[in-house]
């Protein structure tokens, strides 16, 4: 999933944990513009098994599973439309699947 773009973590920042400084300069810049009906998704256990920092992010399509617990992301229709290696792996998104902002761990 592509998380490419102009104040996102490059490629070498991605294997480091985030601090908070870059967290405010992501949700004041890179996320203000996006709709506050969009869905904040953890990539995570539900239990809080082990704990990890925050690393990098992706904007996404979420699919919850029938628990509603958890879940499937899968690329946005853009990037869909411009990858054929994509298409091949999510060859039909789930008619419930909603913007969502994807949270990854460091770890």
């Amino acid at each position: 999933m592509s998380t490419s773009g102009p104040a996102e973590p490059t490629p070498s920042q991605r294997d480091q944990p985030l601090t908070l400084d870059v967290l405010r300069r992501l949700v004041g810049n890179n996320w203000a513009g996006l709709p506050g009906t969009t869905l904040v998704v953890l990539s995570t256990d539900p239990e809080g098994n082990g704990f990890s920092p925050f690393s990098t992010f992706a904007r996404a399509r979420y699919a919850p599973e029938d628990d509603g617990l958890r879940g499937e992301v899968y690329s946005l229709e853009s990037e869909l439309a411009r990858d054929t290696d994509l298409r091949r792996l999510y060859p039909q998104v789930p008619k419930n699947a909603v913007a969502a902002l994807v949270l990854y761990p460091l770890g």
